[in-house]
């Protein structure tokens, strides 16, 4: 009879596993904490994970337990949860630049033309690899706690806003919005000429 629940679990594991294999997660970070009490101290883990689709959803989640593979187990479930859609440009890179702050982390994400391959260290890079971002430059400055950065990047992330969406706010079409994208460099020279 046990044998049974066993092969009952093994089976809903690996469904469970074949429906997660959309993410990939990553592990950032892990701490390890101390708590303080009369018989001297107690040590747990805290797992700083990341997961996303490559596909324009990601992110990020905390756990603690006395042992390091729980508190990443923790720390993914978590990161399930708390999953966020973000445009993507040409499934590759950001629609625009964007600023984000958490904190005293700072964050700049700067979309990148094809080629240039995801230059961004540490946290950020885990985040920009997890959603799928092929081509950006980012740059860290402040404070280098990656759950600040962390939070940061989230935060210049929440901030992108695709054309489609946009047009749709102003009331117009998304060629409009393009073509004044492109038209921007030349616009002054109009202005004179």
């Amino acid at each position: 009879m046990a044998r049974e629940n066993d092969r009952g679990r093994d089976r809903k594991r690996g469904k469970e596993e074949e429906v997660d294999n959309e993410f990939i997660d990553k592990l950032v970070h892990i701490n390890r904490v101390a708590k303080t009490v009369k018989g001297g101290r107690n040590f747990q883990f805290a797992a700083l994970a990341v997961v996303g689709d490559q596909k324009g959803r990601v992110g990020f989640g905390q756990g603690k337990a006395r042992e390091v593979p729980e508190a990443i187990r923790k720390a993914t479930e978590e990161a399930k949860k708390t999953l966020m859609r973000v445009p993507l440009r040409e499934g590759r890179t950001l629609h625009h630049d964007a600023h984000g702050r958490w904190g005293a982390g700072k964050v700049i994400l700067r979309a990148a033309p094809p080629g240039t391959g995801v230059i961004a260290g540490g946290p950020m890079r885990a985040v920009l690899e997890s959603l799928g971002v092929q081509d950006v430059v980012a740059k860290s400055t402040g404070s280098s706690n990656p759950y600040n950065m962390i939070r940061a990047t989230f935060e210049a992330l929440k901030g992108q806003k695709s054309p489609r969406t946009v047009a749709a706010k102003r009331g117009l079409k998304v060629g409009d919005i393009v073509a004044r994208r492109n038209d921007g460099a030349s616009a002054p020279e109009a202005i004179e000429g």
